[in-house]
């Protein structure tokens, strides 16, 4: 076939983090949420604004900005509730409690050993003397002085920075010239910075949404599997004989989801200025049920994967074009090419950069050419925008370098966002006679259903809206009061709780999510002014086995 002239690409960068927040206390249970916000959206930002001429969709889900504000203020306070940002802001670390001598110890090497601490001699000076005195029994770390753990934070820190700032920020050179020894004064600088930097994360991208380089999109309030909350059933459609919940239904769901895609709305208008055009669904996970809420919500586009729209009608219809569903002509739906997103999430980090994206763009030329001559291609690229870099030299410098600047040579690709794409061509989208129910990973819902740690985690849910339903009803609690329930049934609702249960997650993250995720259900009691289940003190999880790096590594189409 003769080529098209054109092709249209749609980079979509989902920034998300699970909410990592004990609600009882306000503590941070994992670091991830701050350390990805000095990192990654940090430098994907940076990105953007070194190459003007590239356009994407950056979608960021309220959760995680409400936890990147609460940073902030932690930082404008002084007053950290970030157990390692508290130890490194202390005055001294000589005499240090065995549980955060374990904290530092568990925490501040980083899985990924070859592109986080092995580049760093005197990093992995650390690493040795911690291995060959862990050796020796748990004991021996009693002999690690407050200097060795000084270094330690700043040196975990300082690898958790992003590239961009380690190019332009003094600081970071001195630091990392110098190696050991790291002063109070010196950790104090290094905080200073780090607040200042998450400081603008937030700024950063609502002006690059204001010149419209980027076009801002978010997900339903705390990033829940909304097709389940409207149907467990739904998880059947793509796989019949899924295993299910004792529970035949999440009571009282489409109010629950309407409450969540409301609260996402008026959140990023506060924000942003301006109610969202879009949405990615949390885990791309769509239904007709869903799709209809959406559109009735006003939400004019939603994105999800090849593999729900390969399941959905036969033979697979062409993603790379808009579809809407015939009942719901409101909304138009994009679909990821798989392929494409994969090679940049989990392959081209083994590339060099100018390999890599002279391959990328190789992929789009063949897409182009095997298109029907006079229509122009919509390529649709999604994926996590923090968890891949830090498995790329340099947190993908180069390879963005590189990628970013070869596209805008090409002057036959045009990258844009799904609403300048609907500006101009909203009659080029087809209509789809059905949509089964699925999700970005496999193409269906078994990642957060169907074993028996996450069908037991259902169980938990329901009962405790059931319980929430009936004191409501009753009237029992005042305005301040439901409020606070509301809140905290949002939290328990997030996918992030069901995704963690299973044994392709690391053991130590694995419990550690498990316990939040019981102390979330059980504060729900307690706001709700009934007694905690016994059950909640009981273990969900089986446990799992993966050393853990930072956060959450999501194959969208392939088995790992």
């Amino acid at each position: 076939m003769a080529a098209a002239h054109k092709l249209d690409l749609v980079f979509l960068w989902h920034m998300h983090q699970p909410d990592y927040r004990d609600h009882a206390t306000g503590e941070f249970r994992r670091p991830w949420t701050y350390l990805h916000a000095l990192k990654d959206y940090t430098d994907m930002a940076a990105r953007l604004e070194g190459h003007p001429q590239v356009r994407a969709v950056v979608n960021l889900v309220p959760v995680l900005l409400d936890q990147i504000e609460d940073y902030v203020r932690q930082f404008d306070s002084g007053e950290f509730r970030d157990p390692l940002l508290r130890l490194l802001a202390r005055a001294s670390l000589d005499h240090l409690e065995a549980g955060e001598r374990e904290l530092m110890l568990s925490t501040c090497f980083p899985g990924n050993h070859v592109r986080m601490i092995a580049p760093y001699p005197r990093f992995e000076r650390l690493q040795k003397l911690h291995r060959l005195l862990d050796d020796q029994g748990g004991m021996a770390a009693r002999y690690l002085s407050g200097a060795y753990f000084s270094d330690l934070l700043v040196w975990y820190h300082l690898v958790w920075m992003s590239e961009t700032e380690m190019r332009r920020q003094p600081l970071l050179a001195a630091l990392m010239a110098k190696g050991e020894g790291f002063t109070l004064e010196e950790r104090e600088k290094l905080l200073a910075l780090m607040g200042d930097i998450l400081r603008n994360v937030i700024p950063r991208y609502r002006a690059l949404a204001a010149r419209g380089q980027v076009e801002l999109s978010t997900t339903p309030y705390s990033h829940p599997l909304s097709p389940l909350l409207l149907d467990l059933a739904s998880a059947r459609e793509a796989l019949p004989g899924l295993p299910l919940p004792q529970a035949h239904f999440y009571p009282g769901g489409r109010s629950r989801v309407e409450a969540q895609v409301g609260t996402a709305q008026s959140s990023h208008a506060r924000r942003f200025g301006a109610p969202p055009d879009g949405m990615w669904p949390a885990e791309g996970a769509v239904s007709t049920a869903f799709v209809q809420q959406l559109a009735a919500s006003g939400i004019r586009w939603a994105a999800s994967s090849q593999g729900v729209l390969a399941g959905s009608v036969a033979p697979p219809a062409d993603h790379y074009r808009a579809w809407r569903l015939a009942d719901s002509p409101g909304l138009t739906l994009f679909f990821r090419d798989e392929k494409l997103s994969d090679l940049i999430g989990f392959e081209y980090a083994k590339w060099h950069g100018r390999d890599a994206a002279q391959h990328f763009v190789d992929q789009l030329a063949a897409i182009r050419s095997a298109y029907p001559a006079g229509e122009t291609p919509l390529v649709s690229v999604i994926l996590d925008g923090e968890n891949a870099w830090e498995h790329y030299p340099y947190n993908a410098h180069y390879f963005f370098e590189d990628l970013y600047g070869l596209i805008a040579a090409q002057d036959w690709i045009e990258t844009t966002t799904y609403s300048a794409w609907l500006a101009r061509h909203a009659d080029r989208a087809g209509t789809l006679p059905r949509l089964t129910a699925g999700s970005w990973v496999y193409g269906n819902f078994s990642t957060w259903i169907g074993a028996p740690d996450k069908n037991r985690a259902w169980d938990l849910l329901c009962a405790a809206k059931q319980a929430y339903d009936f004191v409501q009803e009753g009237g029992r609690l005042d305005e301040a009061g439901r409020n606070a329930a509301a809140a905290q049934l949002a939290v328990c609702e997030s996918s992030d709780w069901f995704w963690w249960f299973g044994d392709y997650n690391p053991r130590e993250a694995v419990e550690s999510f498990d316990a939040l995720y019981r102390a979330n259900l059980a504060r729900l009691y307690r706001l709700l002014g009934l007694a905690e289940p016994p059950e909640l003190s009981i273990p969900i999880s089986r446990g799992g086995g993966q050393p853990e790096s930072g956060g959450t590594m999501r194959r969208a189409s392939q088995a790992e």
